[in-house]
């Protein structure tokens, strides 16, 4: 299957200037050869224009642009060509119909990825990373998938794994001489190393929660008693009427999701339901539902009005949220401004910051936008856009939490007096953990799950 020759358009379907058809595989250059008049090989990376013609009908397609790549000198590591043909629907994929009249068959879903990865060109974090840019909304997913596929977790991860190996030959080289007094190594430098691959694994395993809160978006949830804004606040953070706003109480039924930016950063906005003692059915089942919501969130906004004590239940309530809460004063554009409870420090109550906002002049949006990024992702918005290696995928985080467990396994092995050889088994664990990472090991029901999610064409 390796050997096949795979087609695909690599562009989206539609009314554009030019469309992108992609080859790969050993023998893609005589299947192109079938298509394309007139067709040559060398040298290779030079666009070229030919015919597209039916192998069988001898029909013309279309007028196109080739370019010609050598293995290994090519993306997927093989032969392989590009194929630009004019846009809409009809050309390309009558172009692509004549090259699987002429040998190749369809690619399957990051197909050509992953032959990149298993022909060594790329690694699997690297592969990821293609399809995190490509998922990319925001500068900061931009900037660490891109920081991802020029390897910088690939290598901090590499010299874990190093670092283990060493860790491992010091030990191998201490069983081998037991006759010695108290073994050739000294303990210390032993204890010191496996301190130092601790160390390391504990603070690339601290990135998980923004690193994946990065990836997926983190969550942030709108809360408050119905008729306090909560509907317009979730336009304006979005910039459009994406939830319905009236004066009447209770008008929000269901949860709303919608991403948006802030700060350069991703975030899920949910819209909730009031929350009060709800008589109709399907409010109480949307208040149920903004429960649930609620025990997910990474930030609770929870909106009062501008004027409006907090009052003693609702102080109950944010104290029960796992979440950090930002208090919100809405609708500060028609309140006082004076007799409404307000926080010099932003500490006086379960809440980490108390803003005055209005949904309709726009005041505060841009405090609070920032706030969101500051306590979603502290880190990566206090470095000022520099990237530093992140887990962002669970799969990293499950496989860096087993090598560090491994680690743990093999200093409490040493101190229990067990054999060497016995210890030891812990680091080659904890070695297999972070191959699992970068690919080395790798399982093909992992490789199928991943390459599943990638656009066909990539």
């Amino acid at each position: 299957m390796l050997t096949d020759v795979i087609a695909a358009i690599a562009t989206p379907p539609g009314r554009s200037a030019i469309a992108l058809i992609r080859m790969s595989g050993r023998n893609a250059h005589a299947v192109a050869a079938r298509v394309l008049a007139p067709f040559e090989s060398d040298p290779a990376r030079t666009a070229r224009r030919a015919r597209a013609v039916h192998p069988g009908s001898g029909e013309i397609l279309d007028d196109t642009l080739y370019v010609v790549y050598d293995e290994p000198h090519s993306y997927t590591g093989e032969n392989a060509v590009e194929i630009s043909t004019h846009g809409g629907l009809l050309a390309p994929a009558e172009v692509l119909g004549a090259l699987l009249a002429a040998g190749a068959r369809p690619a399957l879903p990051g197909e050509f990825t992953r032959r990149a990865m298993l022909n060594g060109k790329l690694d699997l974090l690297q592969a990821e990373a293609v399809a995190d840019l490509i998922d990319a909304t925001s500068p900061a997913q931009r900037r660490a998938a891109l920081f991802q596929l020029d390897r910088g977790l690939s290598q901090r991860i590499a010299t874990l794994r190093d670092q283990i190996l060493d860790l491992e030959a010091l030990v191998s080289y201490e069983i081998d001489f037991p006759e010695e007094d108290s073994g050739p190594i000294p303990p210390e430098r032993i204890a010191a190393a496996i301190d130092h691959v601790a160390i390391a694994l504990g603070q690339l395993l601290s990135t998980a929660g923004e690193g994946e809160r990065l990836r997926e978006g983190a969550i942030v949830v709108i809360a408050g008693r119905p008729n306090t804004g909560k509907s317009s606040l979730f336009n304006a953070l979005l910039g459009m009427e994406r939830a319905i706003v009236t004066e009447i109480p209770g008008t929000t039924r269901d949860a709303i999701e919608a991403p948006a930016t802030c700060g350069g950063f991703p975030f899920r906005l949910i819209d909730t339901a009031g929350l009060r003692n709800a008589r109709d059915r399907i409010e109480r089942m949307g208040i149920e539902v903004s429960h649930r919501y609620l025990a997910a969130a990474d930030i609770v906004l929870f909106c009062v009005d501008a004027d409006r004590k907090v009052e003693s239940e609702e102080q109950v309530f944010l104290s029960s949220v796992a979440a950090p809460v930002i208090l919100l004063r809405t609708k500060s554009d028609v309140g006082s401004g004076g007799t409404g409870e307000r926080a010099s420090d932003g500490n006086s109550g379960p809440w980490k910051s108390e803003i005055r906002v209005s949904a309709l002049s726009g005041a505060g949006l841009a405090e609070l936008r920032a706030k969101l990024a500051e306590l979603a992702f502290t880190t990566l918005s206090a470095s000022g856009g520099e990237v530093e290696p992140l887990v962002t995928r669970e799969r990293h985080r499950v496989a860096l939490e087993r090598a560090a467990r491994e680690i743990d396994g093999f200093a409490t092995a040493r101190q229990d007096g067990l054999e060497g050889v016995v210890a030891a088994t812990h680091l080659r664990a904890a070695v297999t953990a972070l191959e699992e990472v970068i690919g080395v090991v790798t399982t093909d029901d992992v490789l199928d799950r991943l390459f599943s999610t990638f656009c066909v064409g990539k």
